[in-house]
């Protein structure tokens, strides 16, 4: 009886080592796979804007309009996904708008947007990550709205 007594006091404050230790870890774990899981999400919200963004502009009846139209598009996809961008950058080649009817056209537009990390509240994740999307859309070869029609 008092060797399992003795057992028995020697073993106390281990479960509170364990947790002291183990938690820790555990939490910072889990938030490392949060951001991870906000990082891929906005990566495809990038993704959806440059996709949306191309085909608006190829829709469009001059690169101007065109320019204009992927703008909009890639700031009302990134708004409606829920991604809070500190900086939105769109860039494009909407050359293929100017081709004349029957020419085979496109559009290509990239999408830069500057997500912040900080409001994750983790220790050593701050700072912001820049994700960068380039998507190309065919413009209709027998349009009639084509610039040089």
């Amino acid at each position: 009886m008092t060797r399992l007594l003795a057992r028995w006091r020697d073993e106390r404050g281990s479960v509170a080592l364990t947790t002291a230790i183990f938690w820790p870890a555990g939490l910072l774990l889990l938030g490392l796979l949060i951001a991870c899981g906000r990082i891929a999400l906005a990566e495809g919200a990038a993704d959806a804007a440059a996709r949306d963004a191309a085909r608006s502009a190829s829709l469009a009846a001059d690169p101007a309009a065109g320019e204009a139209a992927a703008r909009a598009s890639a700031q009302t996809s990134l708004a409606n996904s829920g991604v809070h961008c500190a900086g939105i950058t769109v860039t494009m080649n909407t050359d293929g708008l100017a081709a004349p009817v029957g020419e085979a056209a496109q559009v290509t537009v990239t999408v830069s947007c500057t997500a912040p990390l900080s409001d994750l509240l983790l220790p050593g994740v701050a700072g912001s990550k820049t994700l960068t999307s380039t998507k190309t859309s065919v413009v209709d070869t027998w349009a009639s709205t084509r610039g040089g029609a």
